[in-house]
Order: structure tokens, then sequence, then C-alpha cells
């Protein structure tokens, strides 16, 4: 699979899927900085629009990521 193609692979799996970078690395098989480096260095490069798509759904994810810990430790303590 060429650079381009994997990148934007990447992008719309985390568009249809509304995926983190860790469930994208982790269905694809490739490591978070590779997946990382791709979204933010190279997609821009290769499509802007698609990007931007991207972004969104990253920084909602961002914003987020507190909440879904915040839940998993709970839920860790209430199985113990």
């Amino acid at each position: 699979m060429d650079t381009k193609n994997r990148v934007l692979d990447f992008a719309h799996y985390i568009v249809e899927n509304s995926a983190t970078i860790r469930q994208t690395a982790k269905f694809f098989g490739y490591s978070k900085s590779t997946v990382h480096m791709d979204i933010h260095k190279k997609l821009k490069k290769i499509n802007a629009s698609l990007f931007n798509e991207v972004q969104k759904i990253l920084d909602k994810n961002f914003n987020e990521k507190h909440i879904r810990g915040g839940n998993s430790t709970k839920n860790k303590y209430l199985k113990k």
C-alpha cells in the first residue's frame, strides 16, 4: 500500500467510525505514531477538506477522553 492510499484509508476510517487515533492504528495494524503523523502532516497536503473533517472528529475525541478514562476507571473498581 502506498503512503497516499494509506493516509486516505486512515482518514476515511476515522470519519466513518468517529474513531480515535488508537482505534485506527489498531484496526490497520500500524503504530499510533504512524497514524498520527500521516493524519496531521500528510493528509493536509493530500486533501485539505478531508483533513478538516478528520480534525473535527479528533478534536471531539480529545475533548471527551477524560470522560472515557473516568468511566473506565469507575468500571474497573465496580468489578472488584
